[in-house]
């Protein structure tokens, strides 16, 4: 059993309540638009940490563009500009159709959205929203939930204020 962590544009804010909200997650995944990089260094000192550039970033800071991997398995695809079901980036789509994870992250739109894709054989689509104060949303969100054998439970909606 995995309990994750999941949160994205943050743009060089880290609520202090992200700690409370992740205690007791095993690791963290930040879908990109980190800011400033003293948040990457936090969230390493806090719990394991998968994270992806995003379109903010600096391209000189060494986070990979993409993380694919396995846990509890369950392939995983974190990206920071995926698009949404059904209208992925241009760039994905191809991806997708040819090695289809079972759950694919993303963030950059600042719009929570949790949702399962039947045009891309139930895909598991995430994007946490923004947990920054920087963009057009009202409401920091973040998500957490548990993966083990195969299963996805326990997803939680965390709201941490407005903006």
């Amino acid at each position: 059993m995995t309990r994750i962590g999941l949160l994205s544009d943050t743009h060089s804010y880290l609520d202090p309540k992200i700690f409370t909200h992740f205690d007791n997650c095993d690791e963290l995944w930040h879908a990109g638009d980190i800011g400033d990089l003293t948040i990457v260094e936090q969230l390493q000192a806090f719990r394991p940490l998968r994270i992806v550039s995003g379109n903010i970033d600096n391209e000189t800071n060494a986070l990979p563009l993409n993380q694919r991997f396995l846990l509890e398995g369950l392939d995983v695809w974190i990206t920071h500009i995926g698009g949404a079901p059904p209208k992925y980036n241009p760039q994905v789509r191809p991806q997708l159709q040819v090695n289809l994870p079972d759950i694919f992250v993303c963030g950059h739109s600042h719009i929570l959205k949790v949702k399962r894709d039947p045009t891309m054989h139930n895909l598991l689509y995430l994007n946490p929203g923004a947990a920054g104060k920087t963009g057009f949303h009202i409401m920091r969100t973040a998500i957490r939930f548990t993966l083990q054998d195969r299963q996805i439970t326990d997803m939680q909606v965390i709201e941490l204020g407005k903006k």
